[in-house]
């Protein structure tokens, strides 16, 4: 069956991921169509499976750095992949069964290609190869969860390992969703940035839909998002909380607007793009580093908190004013961060006359719009159709996203 044929039946998707802040593995069950410009999709269910307590400090310990031996790598990656393997079970319980299943991974390291997004002007320090020859050139990034696992113990083909094939021809390998935003959010008159504030911030600036279009979409991590203040909070609550509800807490502080300006001052913000970070950047150091600036400023912990949160949304500003060709007429918010309603008054405020909205109220679910994006990337991957964008991860050319791993159907 020709890929267009096919496409003309809906299939049922299961997309899977757990972001950078390690909250859980959101679930959606879509319904798709079409192909690109026509592409269609239907959420049936989106669910959020907390990880167990004892899997989620471990994995936020591999994401730190801590030294494990191999045997405890195989047994972390096992382990999350049958709780992504639960996962697309349940989501499907009341449902006609999905036949095709895209999952992320979690991601536990990110290393951008060699000069490129690592924060720093100059090379970044790796070690030499026993050899004595110098780092790869190439990227690196490394999602558990192995998708042959879940295929085996859900007996549905699953796609994972999106980023490699990127990475593979020079490319961050993130973000790479733009691609899923331009024809799912898309516009034919307004330029709109699709502003995801996940663990870590990225955004998609997609122009009106017409002549050239898809070759100016450019994408790009912002920097800092929920993760950071996620640690934060953690810290400041002594452990009592690990994140902050509605950015209630962070809402009854004060931003210190001079330290906003120091820390803008780091270079990763001024890396023209394309550009991808994570907690290897923004993680526990650099909260340390934070809280130590803070100090001179005598604030409180709602301060440090309200200080942080507005990195966030300067940041965000700071890289649209200084990277787009132009500012969009919309920004439409999704992630974990688009329910702060703190963070998301504080972007309005920076943006002015620009209308801040949810992904939500175009018709896309704010939640589990990262979910959906890769149950369409697998879905595109099973009929050929190429899902990243050059302007975005830096990739010479567009390629094929994902493999594939066969279950019984």
């Amino acid at each position: 069956m020709h890929p267009t044929e096919e496409a003309a039946v809906p299939t049922r998707v299961i997309g899977l991921i757990s972001g950078t802040s390690v909250d859980g593995i959101d679930a959606a069950l879509v319904e798709i169509s079409g192909t690109e410009l026509d592409l269609k999709v239907e959420l049936l269910a989106g669910v959020t499976y907390p990880y167990p307590a004892e899997l989620r400090e471990r994995i936020l310990a591999v994401g730190a750095g801590v030294a494990i031996s191999m045997a405890e790598l195989a047994e972390i990656d096992d382990a999350i992949a049958i709780v992504f393997a639960q996962a697309a079970q349940n989501i499907q319980i009341g449902h006609h069964p999905a036949t095709l299943i895209g999952s992320h991974g979690q991601t536990v390291y990110h290393r951008p290609p060699a000069d490129r997004g690592m924060g720093k002007k100059t090379t970044p320090h790796y070690p030499l190869s026993p050899e004595g020859t110098p780092p790869s050139p190439l990227g690196y990034s490394l999602q558990l969860g192995r998708g042959a696992l879940i295929a085996y113990l859900t007996g549905i083909t699953t796609v994972s390992n999106f980023r490699v094939a990127d990475i593979a021809i020079g490319g961050h390998g993130a973000p790479l969703v733009p691609r899923v935003d331009a024809y799912l959010l898309s516009h034919p008159q307004q330029g709109r940035c699709i502003q995801n504030i996940g663990g870590i911030g990225n955004v998609a600036y997609i122009p009106p839909r017409h002549g050239d279009w898809l070759s100016k979409i450019r994408a790009w991590d912002t920097g800092p998002g929920n993760s950071l203040l996620d640690l934060a909070v953690e810290h400041l609550s002594a452990g009592a909380k690990t994140y902050d509800e509605d950015g209630n807490w962070a809402a009854s502080g004060t931003p210190c607007h001079p330290l906003i300006e120091q820390w803008l001052n780091q270079d990763y913000f001024h890396l023209p793009p394309p550009k991808s970070t994570g907690r290897e950047l923004f993680g526990v150091t650099y909260l340390h580093q934070c809280l130590q600036d803070a100090q001179a400023y005598q604030l409180n912990a709602a301060d440090v908190l309200a200080t942080l949160t507005e990195l966030t949304a300067a940041s965000i500003v700071h890289s649209y004013r200084t990277f787009l060709p132009e500012m969009p007429q919309r920004v439409l918010l999704c992630g974990g961060g688009s329910r702060n309603f703190y963070l998301k008054q504080r972007l309005q405020l920076l943006l002015t006359s620009i209308p801040v909205w949810t992904t939500d109220e175009v018709g896309l679910s704010a939640d589990f719009k990262e979910a959906i994006a890769f149950a369409v990337l697998a879905y595109w991957r099973h009929l050929g159709i190429p899902g990243n964008l050059s302007t975005a991860t830096g990739a010479p050319q567009e390629v094929l996203l994902g493999e594939i791993y066969q279950g019984q159907y």
